[in-house]
């Protein structure tokens, strides 16, 4: 079985192919490049994945992360895929999650020890 410590890990992994992916593209571009939108769907993806696997109790002591939220947004973006909207999802990739890596990154050290 994996640790909290690995899903986390997981969660800032694909933050940082997030960044990676959208590194020098604009909305308009990143709006009509279906396969670049389909990989950093599968990393929000991964993220949502990852945070369900978190414990309550950790959950519970970083009431500041969107957990539920987080989660939400993978099973739209996995059951609900006929209704992706592409502009949230430039949204999500582009303001949401820098914000959660910069969070989960912190909660590694705190309750780790683990620095990416």
């Amino acid at each position: 079985m994996r640790s909290e410590a690995q899903y986390l890990i997981d969660m800032v992994e694909a933050a940082d192919a997030v960044a990676r992916f959208l590194d020098g593209i604009e909305r308009d571009a990143f709006l009509q490049d279906e396969l670049r939108q389909s990989a950093v769907i599968q990393k929000i993806g991964v993220i949502g994945e990852a945070a369900g696997k978190i414990s309550p109790e950790l959950r519970g002591r970083y009431p500041d992360v969107s957990w539920s939220k987080i989660v939400g947004m993978r099973n739209l973006l996995v059951h609900g895929y006929f209704s992706i909207k592409e502009t949230i999802v430039w949204t999500t990739a582009t303001q949401s999650v820098p914000q959660l890596r910069t969070r989960i990154s912190k909660i590694l050290v705190q309750e780790f020890g683990i620095k990416l």
